[in-house]
């Protein structure tokens, strides 16, 4: 490990830099990870002495600096002090850093990448192609065999760990955008994420499609056309993966243990259930870079924004599980 870890500040007009300094002050004195914030420092300065937390931060020069908590900005300007809501700046700079932010990664010059919200409609409206922070990184790294995990704890401390074989797209195209492809990847990478955090096995579920798992094809065939033989194939790979399963009892019989792993269908089928366990600790994960990854998994929260009550739990879990991520891989 180099003992560096990335942040990118996203949008600033959210909490991001509230969550980013509040996490980081509550990680200091766990280990010698130095901290590199990517976003505007008079900003990010201006954000440590709101919040009174008043971190010892340094202008970022090498990585032989001495200290623990470093700013970079990937702007050439600054940002204006008063900015509305998801404006243009804010996105343009949310972008910049997160380029940032892998490129670093790409270059070995950090353990890993945690990423503070965007809003993906500012993001566009500022002149972007962009789905995600998810598919964006994949696009920088080449690679388009990722997937999303969502993953947190319940109050008992329970895990419980969601790739999702489809991710940004509408409701009504996840049929016929739900191919054999999708859910063997999820798959492989939901087995591989199960080695990579240590675990002694990597028994994965499949959800569903739709309700009853389609009772048979009585409304709808997809279990039996697309996720069943993918399961057989899987299985007949030597994955311990079980499926298709009803999607109202699988996330039960995760919480419980049964399962390591789920896969969803679709975006809501597995968030919905992590956020109902995990709301302030979940955390997303992409799978498959080549580098490490995490962000909360929360939005930018214009409403609270600004005014000191942002709960940085979800920002503590995602730096937790990347430093963790980073120190297996020694």
């Amino acid at each position: 490990m180099k003992g560096w870890l990335g942040i990118s500040l996203g949008d600033v007009t959210g909490v991001g830099p509230e969550v980013t300094l509040k996490a980081i002050a509550a990680e200091a004195a766990a280990d010698d990870t130095r901290y590199l914030l990517l976003g505007d420092e008079d900003l990010i300065r201006q954000s440590n002495a709101s919040t009174g937390l008043n971190l010892p931060l340094k202008k970022f020069s090498s990585q032989g600096d001495s200290g623990k908590f470093f700013i970079a900005n990937p702007q050439s300007v600054t940002l204006p002090e008063k900015l509305s809501a998801g404006a243009p700046e804010a996105a343009h700079a949310a972008v910049a850093c997160l380029q940032d932010g892998g490129e670093r990664c790409l270059r070995g010059e950090l353990d890993a990448l945690v990423t503070a919200p965007v809003n993906k409609e500012s993001i566009i409206r500022a002149g972007y192609k962009f789905t995600g922070q998810t598919e964006f990184l994949s696009e920088l790294a080449g690679t388009k065999r990722t997937a999303m995990m969502l993953l947190g704890t319940d109050e008992r401390g329970r895990w419980l760990r969601v790739a999702l074989a489809t991710v940004h797209i509408s409701i009504k195209s996840v049929p016929e955008r739900l191919t054999p492809e999708k859910i063997t990847l999820a798959i492989e990478l939901a087995a591989q994420s199960c080695r990579d955090l240590g675990l002694a096995r990597a028994r994965i579920a499949v959800c569903g499609l739709n309700p009853h798992c389609g009772e048979g094809g009585e409304f709808g065939d997809e279990e039996i056309t697309t996720i069943t033989p993918t399961v057989q194939a899987m299985q007949k790979r030597g994955f311990d993966v079980t499926g298709p399963l009803s999607g109202d009892t699988v996330f039960h019989y995760a919480l419980k243990g049964d399962f390591d792993a789920v896969v969803a269908m679709y975006h809501d089928q597995g968030l919905a259930p992590l956020k109902a366990v995990a709301f302030d600790s979940g955390i997303n994960w992409t799978l498959g870079l080549p580098f490490i990854r995490t962000s909360p998994d929360h939005g930018t929260a214009y409403d609270i924004a600004g005014k000191g009550i942002a709960n940085p739990g979800s920002m503590i879990a995602a730096i937790r599980l990347a430093k963790q991520l980073a120190g297996n891989k020694k």
